[in-house]
């Protein structure tokens, strides 16, 4: 299936109308009845962010590293905890997808199930378009409108990935839910003393409750806190995998403990006020 799976639940980036999977020359695209057409690239993704990938787009050597994190199970417990809160929704959008390795466990044993797999890099799309038969891959960036059409998912799927919280209320159906992952400031403490990574700033979850009570009430809070040791190749890829690869892996990364930290949070959207 691949693009074909979110046929019904993608817009055009351009007029908002409903797209078509059409015959394009030798390949595939998608259209929209007012003629706006976007390829669909071999690899089974479609590109729909309308300009550049951005500098801080993650690239393939990041994905490559996160794929092999995912592999070892060191955020299983992480993929697991989100899962639980998906049971029985089948449309799903992950932003910020990456390799879909949360969208695709949320999805679950459901073959009737369909998720979108969103991301600003298309290396990450390249990926993702393989995660799952069930998954349709995007090129778009978070922080415009959202080719998805209106009121027609049952979640949104947030894990260390930015978040335009007006754009998931308009997406989500009113029963919907958004699943937010962010670090807590202890998360991946050892390697990051070791290393002098990036800090993780505290109170991450207060922040995001405020800057979602516009939209969105609160339904679930939980945080995730487990130690695990790692071996040095796995702890070199941790750190090549997110945003501090954008600035230095270490050569002398070691094998050691390392914290995996997280809030799980969960809103539903505001039901809405009488006129």
């Amino acid at each position: 299936m691949g693009i074909e799976a979110g046929l019904d639940l993608l817009a055009c980036p351009r007029c908002g109308s409903g797209l078509d999977l059409v015959a394009a020359g030798a390949g595939r695209a998608l259209a929209c009845a007012s003629g706006h057409s976007f390829d669909v690239a071999k690899q089974g993704y479609v590109n729909l962010l309308g300009g550049p990938e951005p500098g801080n787009a993650d690239t393939a050597a990041m994905l490559a590293a996160r794929q092999r994190v995912h592999a070892s199970g060191l955020f299983e417990p992480v993929a697991a905890e989100v899962a639980t809160h998906l049971v029985g929704r089948p449309r799903v959008l992950e932003v910020g997808a990456g390799t879909a390795y949360y969208l695709a466990r949320a999805l679950g044993d459901d073959d009737a199930g369909v998720g979108i797999a969103l991301d600003v890099s298309k290396a990450a799309a390249r990926v993702a378009a393989r995660a799952d038969r069930r998954i349709a891959a995007v090129v778009a960036d978070v922080w415009s409108a959202l080719p998805v059409a209106d009121h027609c998912l049952d979640a949104v799927l947030c894990v260390f990935a930015p978040r335009n919280l007006a754009e998931f209320a308009r997406v989500l159906r009113p029963d919907g839910r958004l699943v937010v992952v962010t670090p807590r400031p202890e998360h991946l403490a050892g390697l990051r003393d070791r290393h002098g990574l990036l800090e993780v700033p505290a109170g991450k979850a207060d922040q995001l409750a405020a800057a979602a009570a516009e939209f969105f009430e609160p339904v679930a809070n939980s945080g995730l806190v487990r130690a695990a040791d790692v071996d040095a190749a796995l702890a070199a890829d941790v750190i090549a995998m997110g945003p501090n690869a954008f600035h230095r892996v270490p050569d002398d990364v070691t094998a050691g403990s390392i914290v995996v930290a997280v809030n799980i949070q969960v809103f539903r959207p505001l039901a809405p006020t009488a006129a």
